[in-house]
């Protein structure tokens, strides 16, 4: 890329309107969640008793680590947990 492209992209990008507030919000929420989500994980593998009731109610265990107990939050936990 030359340096008149790189001007050229981050002119267009200027004139972009700005992202929703709630894009913003979900970006700047997300390493936490994911962090969350491994915490959950790594709890599960160490722990037979604490993996058996995770699974058994997965929004309770997301609530309770603070996460948002969302459709796809409970759906990439039981992906992860089915992966083990």
């Amino acid at each position: 890329m030359t340096g008149n492209d790189a001007e050229r992209l981050a002119r267009l990008i200027g004139m972009l309107p700005p992202a929703p507030g709630g894009w913003v919000r979900a970006a700047q929420e997300l390493p936490t969640a994911r962090l969350g989500l491994e915490n959950l994980v790594a709890r599960a593998q160490a722990d037979a008793e604490f993996r058996h009731a995770l699974l058994s109610d997965l929004e309770a265990a997301l609530e309770a680590e603070g996460l948002e107990p969302g459709p796809r939050a409970v759906e990439e936990l039981r992906r992860r947990l089915a992966r083990d």
